[in-house]
């Protein structure tokens, strides 16, 4: 694990110019590159408590990095993904190196249809050059697709600031936002998806407030999202998984913004396990519930996200024990058991969201119904899929 180290420019831009998230005021993406033989990445599983980085050095650690959740998050894993495949081409440049490391990395998480996305991409840009010419075009196709992200989610807060900012001037108080797990910035290179438009707002000066579910078992909503949002100086207060239909019901929450792993064509949306459950309780309180996601994450493929995307079942440890700093010990780490040894668990890490429940879906090209036809009104060019 490394110190953190950023570049001074990214594509001819000073920093303050390209990366709009910061630590401690100063600005930081989720991935960089730090020579053409590693890739710099924020240590996730060390959040809240500690800011660590580490650096990746060939494609076996870029798969570990994703599999171990070290980078977590649909668009980053991704991106990670893509430069994965620029350290794989370091070492063998032929028609089976490139078809053996993105293998390996399809592997490492099955649910988030953008690592699929990005692997077909640089299989399909390295496989039309000849050897001799695939090491710099990985670097260059990893780095542009990183740049494209960060673009999207930026229209995406765009988007989706217009409905803050609709729901302030109706109302003229704080508006209150409750969100799920983390689509902030540290599950993109840049901006995130559902805090986007939060963030775009509370730079406009829109006073806004965010409710933070816990997000269990990972705790990603403690861990990651009230920490990016501190770091931001946006107002949020967490809360346990179970308490957001009570808020809905008390007229709490103005509106819901969730971020997506996988869109199905049909409009199903595919996040954190959880979600489905806080989308029944905003439909039964008539609150507006909207997921954010950029154009890689619709898998135009699938037509029925409840029967056809895969649900990731992960380790029962992380359900039996929660990891933490311990009180009164500064800088201390612990996991600690939490149900009895003998107890069995089951760790699905997603669920499905019918897009009857889906009040809009916001993307980079606009909002739009969660339907098919909603999704064709944005990109017509996926009609004949």
């Amino acid at each position: 694990m490394s110190a953190l180290r950023l570049p001074s420019v990214v594509a001819g831009k000073t920093l303050t110019e390209v990366i709009s998230m910061r630590v401690n005021g100063k600005p930081c993406r989720t991935i960089w590159p730090l020579s053409d033989a590693a890739v710099a990445v924020i240590d996730q599983r060390c959040l809240p408590h500690q800011f660590k980085t580490v650096e990746l050095t060939n494609v076996a650690e870029a798969a570990a990095a994703i599999e171990n959740m070290t980078v977590r998050g649909a668009p980053l894993i991704g991106a990670t993904a893509a430069y994965g495949m620029a350290l794989a081409m370091r070492a063998d440049c032929s028609d089976a190196a490139v078809a053996s490391a993105a293998d390996l990395l399809q592997q490492t998480r099955p649910t988030a249809v953008n690592l699929l996305w990005a692997l077909s991409r640089m299989r399909s840009r390295l496989l039309a050059l000849p050897s001799s010419e695939r090491l710099q075009a990985a670097w260059q196709e990893a780095a542009a697709l990183c740049e494209e992200d960060v673009a999207l989610n930026e229209k995406i807060g765009q988007q989706g600031l217009a409905l803050i900012e609709a729901c302030y001037q109706k109302t003229g108080r704080t508006v209150n936002v409750l969100t799920h797990c983390n689509a902030g910035w540290l599950g993109t290179v840049d901006w995130g998806t559902a805090l986007a438009p939060i963030y775009q707002a509370a730079d406009a000066g829109i006073p806004v407030h965010v409710w933070v579910d816990e997000t269990r078992p990972r705790n990603q909503g403690a861990s990651l999202s009230c920490w990016e949002l501190g770091q931001h100086g946006v107002a949020h207060t967490l809360l346990p998984d179970n308490a957001g239909g009570h808020l809905m019901q008390h007229g709490q929450v103005d509106m819901v913004i969730v971020g997506c792993d996988r869109t199905a064509r049909n409009g199903d949306v595919c996040n954190k396990i959880g979600t489905y459950l806080k989308a029944l309780a905003a439909h039964d309180n008539s609150v507006p519930f909207y997921v954010a996601l950029p154009s890689p994450t619709i898998d135009w493929q699938i037509t029925d996200g409840v029967k056809d995307i895969p649900i990731e079942q992960r380790s029962a440890d992380e359900v039996l024990t929660v990891t933490g700093l311990l009180a009164g010990e500064e800088s201390k780490l612990a996991t600690v058991q939490i149900a009895p040894a003998e107890t069995a668990a089951a760790n699905y890490g997603f669920d499905v969201t019918p897009a009857r429940l889906v009040t809009a879906l916001i993307t980079e090209r606009g909002i739009c119904d969660a339907s098919e036809a909603g999704l064709l009104s944005l990109f017509p060019e996926q009609a004949h899929e």
